[in-house]
C-alpha cells in the first residue's frame, strides 16, 4: 500500500537532486527518467518505509 507513495517520493527527489548535481557537471534527469527511477527505487523505500511504520507501532503499543 505504500509502493505508490514511496515511487513518487523517489521520484521527485531523484529529480530535484539532479538538477542540484547540475552544479558539478552532471546533467538533469529528464521527468520520464526520474519517473522509470521512482518506480525502481519505490520497492526498496517501500519497504523500509513498512518496517519504520511497524516499528512506531509496536512501539506505541508496548507505551500502551
Amino acid at each position: 500500500m505504500l509502493y505508490p507513495l514511496a515511487a513518487g517520493a523517489a521520484a521527485v527527489n531523484l529529480f530535484f537532486l539532479f538538477l542540484v548535481l547540475q552544479a558539478i557537471g552532471l546533467r538533469a534527469l529528464t521527468p520520464i527518467e526520474s519517473i522509470i527511477g521512482g518506480i525502481i527505487l519505490g520497492v526498496p523505500f517501500a519497504w523500509i518505509s513498512g518496517k519504520w511504520m511497524h516499528g512506531l507501532i509496536k512501539q506505541a503499543e508496548d507505551d500502551a
